[in-house]
């Protein structure tokens, strides 16, 4: 009897701390970007003037980030703010409407837009036959990273859960969808690129061709995973500035420091 209540017992104990682990695990982003750091970080992103006012909303971040339990999950409590400052402030300069006199400052129009202005192509590398554009379909920048081109479409489609080809429009639609493909490109290893997750964790691991290349770990290098060929070995890119000031006000908003290598412009862009 007694071996029996203490079973109970050990059944018990294991159910609620598997509960509370799953509890812990979805209230990690709710605990780091609470809801009044996110309407701080993003005081103008439901501003009349931008187009994707409405679409960014805490609750599809949030969302969003439950798919991607790492993120923002792994290493120090300073660590972990530190990576959720820099997919913020990479995905603020992405979908930027700030202006050198803007209210507040520059760096504080992130979200602004969900949808490439202008787009000079389709975005559609026809030489790719794994992830084959459809007719009538473009793949320009959309969401939060911008994610462009039909073979990222693709495989951020199938990681999760929708036609990234055929559909491509999605993410531009669905604003946790759109959250998630920012997450996804942040997470997710595309070699010879690492993830900017790992860089940001402290977990990534040059090769002999990376420190060929000056590819060293700090901020800088996300901005080279991902915008590397167009901003990166360039001496005061402009783009790349306003990375970095993004990334500063937030880190000082997160109350981190940003630690160096915040630029790219001495890092040959990946292959």
């Amino acid at each position: 009897m007694a071996q029996h209540s203490f079973l109970l017992v050990c059944f018990y104990l294991s159910i609620s701390s598997i509960l509370s682990f799953g509890q812990t695990e979805a209230s990690s982003i709710e605990s780091l970007v609470p809801r009044s750091l996110y309407d701080s970080i993003f005081i103008h992103k439901d501003n009349t003037a931008c187009p994707a006012n409405g679409f960014y909303t805490y609750e599809s971040f949030v969302q969003a980030t439950r798919r991607f339990p790492r993120f923002g999950g792994v290493g120090s409590p300073e660590t972990r703010r530190l990576e959720v400052a820099a997919f913020l402030a990479q995905i603020s300069h992405e979908t930027t409407g700030g202006w050198a006199t803007a209210p507040d400052g520059p760096y504080a129009w992130g979200l602004c837009f969900k949808e490439e202005v202008s787009p000079q192509s389709i975005y559609c590398d026809s030489s790719n036959t794994q992830w084959p554009c459809f007719p009538n379909k473009t793949y320009q920048g959309r969401g939060p990273i911008q994610l462009s081109w039909n073979y990222n479409y693709g495989p951020a489609g199938r990681a999760l859960g929708f036609d990234g080809l055929r559909n491509p429009e999605t993410v531009s639609t669905n604003s946790v969808i759109a959250f998630q493909t920012a997450l996804w490109f942040w997470m997710t290893t595309q070699s010879p690129k690492p993830s900017c997750h790992d860089v940001m964790v402290g977990r990534y691991r040059p090769t002999e061709a990376d420190l060929a290349a000056n590819r060293i770990g700090g901020f800088g290098l996300t901005t080279n995973i991902i915008n590397g060929g167009l901003e990166c070995g360039i001496p005061g890119d402009g783009p790349v500035n306003d990375r970095i000031g993004y990334f500063q006000r937030y880190a000082g908003l997160f109350k981190v420091a940003t630690g160096p290598n915040l630029d790219c412009e001495n890092q040959r862009p990946f292959a």
